[in-house]
């Protein structure tokens, strides 16, 4: 890895993690969040999921809205411009019967 793509790598673990701490005192059932992005073009590779204690909590929260608008402010902060923030971001809860990809309705 790059000195450059480290220094990407820790600014975004930074900011998703006050995205996380922040969403874990307002979204009922909220866990953690983790991301997967190629250096090369973070704004369109980044693939961030939140996960919740249980599918229905995250279909009940109704926070997406919320949480889109989260992330993509803290993204922008550390220059991070996302166009379309729902294609980068998928809520789960680790079980594969109830997993949903970039939807809550």
């Amino acid at each position: 890895m790059k000195k450059s793509d480290k220094k990407i790598e820790q600014n975004i673990r930074e900011s998703l993690t006050q995205v996380c701490e922040i969403a874990q005192e307002n979204v009922e059932g909220f866990e953690w969040i983790s991301h997967k992005v190629h250096y090369g073009n973070v704004a369109g590779s980044i693939q961030i999921t939140c996960m919740f204690t249980e599918f229905r909590n995250a279909k009940m929260a109704k926070h997406d809205e919320y949480l889109y608008q989260l992330i993509q402010q803290s993204l922008s902060l550390i220059d991070i411009d996302i166009k379309d923030i729902r294609r980068h971001v998928d809520f789960d809860n680790g079980n594969p019967y109830e997993k949903s990809k970039r939807s809550m309705a």
